[in-house]
C-alpha cells in the first residue's frame, strides 16, 4: 500500500514537472491522459502544440530539464531534426509535442483519451528562499541608507525647532551685529563735530575788524627829510 502511495506520488510530481516545462515556453492546448489501463510501460500520455519548429524543439528542452530538476532521470528524445512531432520518453509519462496539422491529422486524442486527466495549469511555482548570506548581505547594505535618512530627518526637526542653545547663539550674534552697526556711526559724528568746531574757531581770523562799507585806510608813507 505504501509502495503504490509513492508510485503515486512520483508520477504526480512528473507529471506537474513536465506541465510546467510546457508552460515555460508557452505550450498550446496541453492535454493529460491516463493510460494505466491501455499500457503497461507507461502510465501517462501527454500532449501540446508549438507553432513552429523552433518552438517545439524549445518545448522539449523545457521539458527534459524541467524533468531532470524535479529528480528524475534524463528523458530521452525523438524528433529532434524535424521538428514537427518530437516524443520526449519520461519513462513514467510520455510527452508528444507536435505542430497543429500534424496533432490534427494524427489526432492521437482518440487512441489514448480515455481518461484525461485534469491539472490546474498555470499553477504559481514555488518561491525560491534566497540564501541566508545574501539576506543578510542585503540588510547590511540597505542599513547605511536607513541611518543616512534618519540623520537628514533629525537635521530637519534641528532646523524647524532649534534647541535653547542654538537660541541663544543666534541671540549673541544678532548683539554683536548690533553692535558693530552702532560702533561707525558714533565715529562719524564725532569726527563731523570736531571738523565744525574747527571751522567755527578759524572763522573768526578771517573777519576784518573794520566795519563793513569802508575803505581800508591808506598806508602812511614815510618822508624822508632832506
Amino acid at each position: 500500500m505504501t509502495t503504490e502511495t509513492a508510485a503515486k506520488k512520483d508520477i504526480q510530481k512528473l507529471q506537474r514537472a513536465i506541465v510546467d516545462g510546457l508552460e515555460d515556453v508557452k505550450a498550446q492546448d496541453i492535454q493529460v491522459f491516463n493510460t494505466e489501463h491501455l499500457s503497461p510501460l507507461f502510465e501517462r500520455v501527454m500532449i501540446a502544440s508549438g507553432t513552429s519548429n523552433r518552438q517545439t524543439k524549445a518545448l522539449a528542452a523545457s521539458v527534459r530539464d524541467a524533468v531532470r530538476d524535479a529528480g528524475f532521470a534524463k528523458p530521452r528524445m525523438e524528433g529532434e531534426d524535424n521538428g514537427e512531432w518530437i516524443i520526449v520518453d519520461c519513462g513514467q509519462a510520455v510527452v508528444h509535442i507536435m505542430q497543429p496539422n500534424i496533432r490534427q491529422y494524427y489526432h492521437l486524442e482518440d487512441l489514448w483519451g480515455d481518461k484525461p486527466v485534469r491539472l490546474k495549469f498555470g499553477a504559481d511555482k514555488p518561491a525560491v528562499k534566497a540564501p541566508a548570506k545574501t539576506a543578510a548581505k542585503t540588510s547590511a547594505e540597505a542599513k547605511p541608507a536607513t541611518l543616512k535618512r534618519s540623520s537628514a530627518a533629525k537635521k530637519g526637526v534641528s532646523e524647524v525647532f532649534p534647541s535653547k542653545a542654538q537660541e541663544k547663539k543666534a541671540a549673541a550674534k544678532k548683539a554683536a551685529a548690533k553692535t558693530a552697526a552702532k560702533t561707525p556711526a558714533k565715529k562719524t559724528v564725532a569726527s563731523k563735530s570736531a571738523g565744525a568746531a574747527k571751522v567755527a574757531t578759524k572763522a573768526p581770523a578771517k573777519k576784518s575788524s573794520q566795519p563793513s562799507g569802508t575803505k581800508p585806510a591808506a598806508k602812511k608813507t614815510a618822508v624822508r627829510k632832506a
